[in-house]
């Protein structure tokens, strides 16, 4: 399929989506399962073969159907409803959509988001996304191949403040935090008390503390949650776009509604106005 024209019609399908998205996630507090969507989405790139990205390919019943996206029918369900209704809108950007829009619904950081991505019906082979039963060299392995930092591992981790994990998805069960509809920085604050009753750490959290350069981060975000909201947004934002490039005749950035940035023609033709009320301004004051 080729790449969606993200003309002024398309972005005001991109809003109409989001604040479709924006009620459904708040009536069915399913941010943590809609922000899980877009990164088991995204999280499959790997910057070498430019394969796997933030695609749409997770809605193949090959992909949704690995052992790490299990559970994932939920959410693709709910994007369903929200694409039966903006059907010019690409899966990949629908599942993209919804992670920025789960993040800012529980109180998250603004995330930047470039719409036209293009959806692929070829989904990778099982495995490329994080073992939450293996430490740190897994994790740098993985993210790592997908061309993310230390600094980006640590904080998507921090999207473990979202939500719990459930024995019949993952093995796992309960919580990171005490407020799992809520977007803050406390998966580092409990992640530091260490062992927390009713609290879960997986061998994946542990070893950011295991880390030296994990754990730097895990400290910083710690006690600064706007350095965590801060580091968070650039990092999601590079993981909604792995393997993507914004078509050259459209460039916009969306946030919250606003288009941040056109096109490039758009970005000429609005400094030759503001350079001819200048000029003019400047010939009226000469006369």
């Amino acid at each position: 399929m080729a790449k969606p024209i993200v003309d002024t019609e398309y972005i005001k399908e991109i809003e109409k989506a989001r604040r479709d998205l924006r009620a459904l996630i708040s009536n069915k507090n399913c941010a943590p399962i809609m922000l899980r969507l877009a990164w088991h989405d995204a999280g499959t790139y790997d910057a070498k073969s430019k394969t796997g990205g933030p695609n749409g390919s997770i809605r193949n019943e090959e992909e949704f159907t690995h052992g790490a996206n299990n559970g994932l029918k939920i959410a693709l369900d709910f994007c369903e409803a929200v694409k039966s209704k903006h059907p010019k809108i690409t899966y990949a950007d629908l599942y993209q959509l919804a992670g920025v829009v789960a993040v800012e619904v529980t109180g998250g950081p603004t995330i930047d988001f470039v719409p036209g991505r293009k959806d692929s019906s070829i989904s990778p082979k099982e495995g490329r996304l994080p073992d939450a039963k293996q430490g740190v060299p897994h994790l740098k392995d993985v993210f790592y191949r997908m061309g993310l930092s230390d600094k980006d591992i640590v904080a998507l981790s921090g999207g473990h403040t979202l939500g719990r994990a459930h024995p019949e998805r993952s093995g796992f069960d309960g919580p990171w935090t005490k407020e799992p509809l809520k977007f803050d920085n406390s998966y580092f604050v409990e992640l530091l008390k260490g062992e927390s009753e009713g609290l879960l750490k997986l061998p994946t959290d542990i070893a950011l503390l295991d880390d030296p350069e994990f754990r730097h981060y895990v400290e910083l975000y710690a006690k600064d949650e706007d350095a965590f909201f801060r580091d968070y947004a650039i990092a999601h934002k590079k993981l909604s776009e792995l393997g993507f490039t914004p078509s050259s005749g459209s460039k916009a950035t969306v946030r919250d509604g606003t288009i941040l940035a056109q096109s490039a023609v758009g970005v000429v033709v609005a400094a030759a106005v503001v350079a001819l009320s200048y000029w003019y301004e400047v010939r009226k004051k000469m006369k």
